[in-house]
């Protein structure tokens, strides 16, 4: 698994020099206006593009030894992989072809995540098959299609709200590699070697992408990257649960928390201004931390005081995922205390954004 890891890092560092050194064109098309806009140049946004290149070069390396060569290492990488890479490439080539040429609509982003989720329930099986509340399990014992329904909405859903929260230099990146490694770390618990290793080949892909983008922000993951997050880790959340009875479905909830309670707060703030959902704005949770906790970067130029602000504000949400990972990590079979940190990190979080956006930021949290 760790040589997997190699080939998965190498290969997406690598192949991100390539982007840099031919890409650079469409850069220019991410116009200044934009509101969720925290950089000045023109950069790259085909990070997903080396991601992909590790993902599958590793995927592919993995399928190909568990086939021809009795599979030594043990990472039980059936065909699966290949249905998994192909269901995957809807979304993410969507996402590419928006971060080129900056003119794919959301409503046909959304729906080529769509056919990604009807690609991974129909050619993978995935549904989500219980709840672990009795009554919840027995509805979805009676009536499989709505597993079938949660299955999509994740599917469709989780790589946009990985988009929404890739606002700053490894941000989204790390939140990615930490959901990522607990996962493997509790596949491997249950003894599912084959999905740990789809994940932790996941993880140093994205680590190859981070080696340009953070601190310096060189290439940016673009709607491609972050759809590649959101639908490899939304598949292996319902394998994972689906194929090993005693993992809480309440786990993955835990481990996303954070970008799914974004994205959902995010809509009731804009409909709450009868505001489109869709409509990008500058009002996100990072952002609040960039504009009124990171701000005392006074030296340099504008773009030297833009990009220092810019890597300072990522390691506070790094912490504020970590708050949730920990507990979904030591307590991923116990359905009650899970959903108890759930709701304890919502009700954090609506008091945090109301403390930070009334401008009363408690003194230890500025640097």
């Amino acid at each position: 698994m760790i040589w997997l890891s190699v080939v998965a890092f190498l290969s997406a560092a690598l192949s991100a020099a390539g982007v840099l050194r031919w890409a650079q064109d469409h850069a220019a098309n991410y116009g200044h206006a934009m509101p969720q806009r925290f950089h000045h140049g023109h950069v790259p946004r085909l990070g997903g593009l080396a991601m992909l290149t590790g993902i599958a070069l590793s995927w592919g390396v993995g399928r190909l030894t568990t086939a021809l060569l009795d599979d030594p290492s043990s990472l039980h990488m059936g065909s699966w992989v290949l249905w998994w890479l192909l269901a995957l490439l809807p979304a993410v080539v969507g996402g590419m072809v928006e971060d080129v040429t900056q003119r794919l609509a959301p409503r046909y982003r959304l729906l080529l995540s769509a056919l990604t989720a009807l690609l991974a329930v129909s050619l993978l099986g995935l549904q989500l098959p219980r709840l672990g509340l009795p009554w919840l399990d027995a509805l979805l014992e009676a009536s499989p299609w709505l597993g079938v329904v949660v299955a999509l909405l994740a599917v469709t859903g989780l790589p946009h709200a990985f988009n929404i929260i890739d606002g700053y230099n490894g941000l989204a990146g790390m939140v990615a590699i930490i959901v990522c490694l607990a996962l493997a770390h509790v596949a491997l618990q249950v003894g599912d070697r084959g999905l740990a290793a789809v994940l932790v080949s996941t993880a140093a892909a994205t680590g190859g992408f981070l080696v340009w983008n953070y601190p310096r922000g060189m290439l940016f993951a673009g709607d491609g990257g972050a759809y590649i997050w959101g639908v490899v880790i939304a598949m292996a959340s319902l394998s994972l649960v689906q194929r090993n009875p005693q993992v809480s479905p309440w786990f993955p909830m835990l481990l996303l928390i954070y970008p799914v309670w974004e994205t959902v707060f995010s809509m009731y703030r804009k409909l709450s201004r009868g505001v489109s959902p869709g409509m990008a704005d500058a009002l996100h949770f990072h952002q609040l931390i960039y504009r009124r906790i990171v701000r005392r970067v006074l030296h340099g130029d504008a773009a030297r005081r833009m990009l220092k602000r810019n890597n300072r504000t990522s390691p506070y949400l790094w912490a504020f995922t970590l708050l949730t990972v920990v507990p979904a990590v030591l307590f991923w079979s116990s359905t009650f205390i899970l959903m108890a940190f759930c709701l304890l990190f919502i009700v954090s979080y609506v008091v945090a954004y109301l403390t930070i956006i009334r401008f009363k930021v408690p003194g230890w949290l500025q640097p």
